[in-house]
């Protein structure tokens, strides 16, 4: 992920304090109950990666097979695949079956294709919006939450387009927005209104945790869902601390009512996202009892 790349150097100027919690996610999650067993979720962008084989997957391992060797690994996916083309039913059917056929925990969480999202700005999107939905649907129990990535020049004139497009999906449809129009967090008032939005419509927003836009670490939970794009720096010193403060700040969401967590890592150079998901999940384990399996590597 390129969103919100700094150069190297500026790296170390960087605050990467978590933001306190808002208003909202204080009455959300006030209201949600504790749960007594939150789902923990964490996982990488993508499975195609070549720089895995040797790594993570062993060696010689075709690329029809990474999807199959990305499973015995993590419970989830970030689906970044089908925002570039629309998926068609068999295709979610051969992904669904590897599931099937490896781990009955893993969840799918797509994005909106770009058709919808980028090229129809969601005007007169309803078409597409139904083929999308269909096909998805494919995954049956194997399908988490799908996130609709809106691009950093949608901005809050278009309010009422987003508005309206997320009130004419069906109101259980599980929906993460990203949000990356700088104009969405600059003006207060602009602010609360979107994320009051996303709380009447039952809509999650994600957080998305990168060096360059620190605005996207917003720390809005308009659901008792927690929905993270991590973007590392390439294994940098500072990456570790930022975990460790996220593993914190979650276990203090939990505490208050979070209902589940889904973590994507991300790093600008995807080589060693698999090391820096292993210490992820190490910590998840020691302070949120996740219970998650670590991936296992075929050198380290």
């Amino acid at each position: 992920m390129d969103f919100g790349t700094v150069a190297p150097e500026l790296i170390p100027e960087v605050d990467f304090t978590l933001p306190p919690d808002t208003s909202l996610t204080k009455d959300i999650l006030k209201g949600a109950g504790r749960a007594t067993a939150p789902e923990i979720y964490v996982g990488c962008a993508k499975w195609g990666r070549k720089e895995w084989v040797g790594m993570i997957y062993p060696e010689k391992t075709k690329e029809a097979k990474f999807l199959d060797e990305y499973l015995k690994h993590f419970n989830s996916i970030e689906l970044n695949a089908v925002f570039y083309k629309m998926p068609t039913p068999d295709q979610i059917g051969k992904w669904r079956e590897k599931a099937e056929n490896e781990r009955q925990d893993f969840k799918f969480c797509p994005k909106v294709t770009q058709g919808i999202s980028h090229i129809k700005r969601l005007k007169g999107a309803e078409e597409l919006t139904s083929t999308y939905l269909e096909s998805i649907s494919h995954f049956g129990k194997y399908l988490g939450p799908t996130f609709l990535q809106l691009s950093d020049n949608f901005g809050p004139k278009n309010f009422d387009t987003l508005e309206a497009y997320l009130a004419g999906l069906p109101s259980d449809f599980n929906l993460f927005v990203e949000l990356r129009h700088k104009d969405w967090y600059a003006d207060e008032d602009t602010r609360k209104r979107v994320f009051e939005m996303f709380r009447r419509l039952n809509k999650g927003a994600i957080i998305t945790d990168s060096s360059g836009r620190r605005d996207c670490v917003h720390m809005e939970l308009p659901t008792p869902h927690a929905f993270i794009r991590f973007v590392g720096n390439g294994i940098h010193d500072v990456d570790f601390p930022r975990i460790d403060e996220w593993t914190e700040r979650l276990a203090s969401w939990i505490e208050q009512g979070l209902q589940s967590v889904y973590f994507f890592l991300h790093q600008h150079d995807e080589s060693n996202t698999p090391e820096l998901a292993d210490y992820t999940i190490r910590k998840f384990n020691e302070k949120l009892n996740a219970g998650l399996e670590r991936p296992q590597f075929v050198k380290k």
